[in-house]
């Protein structure tokens, strides 16, 4: 039986404020972040997200941090990375929708807010007594960089996995491997990367990497099968390079040539149902496995079936 999660209710409600193309803004934070890194200056430095200089009247940090990129010296890698996360960033925001990717990157950006100032926290617990607020403003900004995106990034990675675990990538442009292996592998790195970090003493680092983590769990629970479509059914199985958004857009035009895009029409059904196609008329009672969305960009309340959620002509 189809039932509304909390995700569903949320988007009924706010889904008219989401932004649009969420995966291109967040590229073009990045390459800001990389032309002021490799400009070099500090500039960068003043951008990082520091609880204690926020504290201290530099709010702007609380936004400017999004623009530290991941860390990377070489030019060329940095170009593949961004190219590798707006392939599958721009994939999740198409399936998902734009209301729950918003959701899932700036949830994600507020727990790596609130890891930061716990951190911080831990600082001057640990050495505010013994050395004094000076020697804890100077360890703050030090382990600032640390709260980037990239462990946000490494969260949108795991959550193209959970969705699209049969895809399959070029695992450094040589080996094929199937999303779902790629994605257990990042995650037990990254609980790896967690676990030594403490026994390290670089506890901030622990708290970044739970936060993303956390960030990926919470959207897990409350999306319930949504983070789940079946790529089969939308024509994204198979082996493929994120070419989940083109096949969509393919579709569409193969149904446009064919005389087979359809617009919406009221379709009789007997019995009182819950969710309703509005393409094809089939309901929870047709198939209790059928996953039902209503369009953002439809003129009106209108529900869509995985089938028809992809392919229908927009009511204007």
């Amino acid at each position: 039986m189809c039932y509304d999660t909390p995700m569903d209710k949320l988007e009924k409600k706010y889904g008219k404020y989401a932004i649009r193309n969420l995966t291109g803004i967040l590229i073009i934070c990045y390459a800001v972040g990389y032309i002021l890194r490799f400009a070099g200056g500090g500039l960068l430095d003043y951008l990082t997200l520091n609880p204690v200089a926020i504290l201290h009247g530099q709010v702007w940090r609380l936004v400017s941090w999004i623009l530290i990129p991941p860390t990377e010296s070489n030019l060329f890698f940095a170009l593949i990375m961004l190219y590798f996360y707006y392939s599958i960033g721009t994939t999740m925001e198409h399936v998902w929708g734009e209301f729950r990717y918003n959701v899932y990157i700036f949830g994600g950006m507020l727990l790596m807010i609130l890891a930061a100032f716990l951190a911080t926290l831990v600082l001057w617990m640990t050495y505010g007594g013994t050395y004094g607020m000076d020697v804890v403003e100077q360890l703050a900004q030090q382990i600032s960089p640390f709260f980037s995106t990239y462990y946000i990034n490494m969260s949108i990675l795991l959550a193209f996995a959970a969705t699209f675990p049969d895809n399959v990538v070029l695992f450094m442009f040589i080996i094929p491997l199937k999303m779902k292996w790629l994605g257990i592998f990042y995650g037990l790195w990254l609980v790896y990367e967690a676990v030594s970090s403490v026994f390290n003493g670089m506890f901030y680092i622990f708290f970044a990497i739970a936060a993303s983590l956390l960030n990926f769990a919470l959207f897990y629970v409350t999306s319930g099968r949504g983070m789940r479509l079946r790529p089969k059914s939308m024509g994204s199985s198979g082996s493929s390079r994120f070419g989940t958004a083109q096949r969509m857009a393919g579709a569409r035009t193969a149904a446009g040539r064919t005389g087979q895009q359809q617009s919406p029409k009221i379709v009789p059904h007997r019995g009182v149902t819950k969710h309703k196609c509005a393409i094809c008329g089939k309901t929870e009672v047709d198939d209790p496995n059928l996953e039902f969305r209503f369009c953002s960009k439809c003129n009106g309340n209108y529900e869509y079936c995985q089938e028809h959620l992809f392919t229908h002509a927009h009511v204007k």
